[in-house]
């Protein structure tokens, strides 16, 4: 069934292609296997950087599952997902991820010295007072 429903994931990474759209698909799918929804990527169509497939499943299933089902689903995904949805996915609260593509795999298929970063990551700094407001929010 694993490798079924990644298969899938690729397919829906392929529709996004043909579409013109960038080449990545997620679906979420229940314990017992059943797809629940799918999507593919949207940034492009959308104009909405925030469209990817992940996210969006994520928005979903924050949206439509209770906490203990939303536990009980595994999102099947064409390739790793990115910073931003690793963090929706955690806030979903979405028992597993399964992915087909690394995202060093990824890179890999990129040309040589491309990477989406373009800007000055400067930090941690601050700490003491940036811990703050923080400090006892997840006890």
């Amino acid at each position: 069934m694993r490798d079924e429903l990644l298969r899938r994931a690729i397919g829906l990474a392929q529709k996004a292609r043909d579409l013109g759209e960038m080449p990545f698909g997620s679906l979420l799918a229940a314990s017992n296997g059943d797809v629940l929804i799918e999507e593919w990527n949207t940034v492009l169509s959308g104009n909405d950087i925030s469209a990817h497939p992940e996210f969006k499943l994520a928005l979903w299933a924050s949206r439509n599952l209770d906490s203990a089902t939303a536990k009980t689903t595994t999102m099947y995904t064409s390739c790793q997902p990115c910073g931003m949805c690793t963090g929706a996915i955690e806030r979903s609260g979405l028992g597993k991820v399964v992915y087909a593509l690394a995202t060093e795999q990824l890179n890999s298929l990129k040309p040589s010295g491309s990477t989406l970063t373009g800007f000055e990551l400067d930090g941690p700094a601050l700490f003491d007072e940036a811990r703050v407001p923080i400090d006892g929010y997840y006890s």
